[in-house]
């Protein structure tokens, strides 16, 4: 464990040395930061940029003028995230969650035990494990470690695990080596994500890599 630990915070420290702090989740708000990760399914954040941009021109960023929308009309604004019927129908969704059981009070869901609010949030529409542990670690500052294709990428890359180990699997290794930190887990999988954008691609760039030198295999 011991070792593993030491693993899991070289990489940290060598990925925040090359890039230092990536100020992520970039929002104005917790309501923001949720309408983003439903966006942000399967697509770049430029478009999300977009999307969250529009639904401000409208002056509905909000989950409670989102609910009084009519999907019909919502799905056009949020044309630049693509999918925008499923996304359109999943913001409703959350919308009416979120005022019927939180009167639209992120800190109201802050209070809820951790894994009891994730299993809610999975049985809502199109809210899968990357989304709801988006929400709760970035909107409502709970410690759990997200997982993408950008972590499962790096880590197999490197020995740790292979692309068809499960999320879970994943996600226990994180949590299970590193202590329930927010600040951290935020900062990590940031730094993650960007290493995965710049330089561990499908056709990597292992050269100009900040991990090129670190060997973790039998280290």
């Amino acid at each position: 464990m011991q070792k593993t630990k030491r693993q899991l915070l070289g990489i940290y420290r060598l990925l925040y040395t090359a890039f230092g702090s990536r100020h992520w989740w970039p929002a104005d708000s917790a309501e923001e930061t949720i309408i983003g990760a439903i966006l942000a399914q399967n697509i770049t954040w430029k478009n999300v940029e977009q999307a969250i941009a529009a639904l401000k021109a409208r002056r509905a960023l909000s989950f409670k003028a989102i609910a009084a929308m009519d999907e019909e009309k919502l799905a056009p604004i949020i044309r630049p995230a693509r999918f925008l019927n499923q996304k359109a129908r999943a913001l409703k969704v959350f919308a009416d969650y979120f005022g019927g059981n939180y009167g639209y009070r992120t800190q109201k869901m802050k209070r809820r035990d951790v894994w009891e609010l994730r299993d809610e949030l999975l049985g809502l529409y199109r809210i899968g494990p990357e989304t709801a542990d988006c929400i709760l670690l970035y909107a409502l500052e709970k410690p759990v470690f997200v997982i993408d294709l950008y972590t499962k990428r790096i880590l197999s890359r490197h020995g740790l695990f292979t692309m068809e180990d499960s999320y879970e699997e994943y996600q226990e290794f994180f949590m299970d080596t590193l202590a329930p930190d927010v600040p951290l887990y935020n900062e990590y999988h940031a730094l993650l994500v960007h290493l995965g954008n710049k330089f561990c691609k499908p056709k990597p760039l292992c050269a100009e890599c900040p991990l090129h030198s670190l060997r973790l295999v039998n280290n």
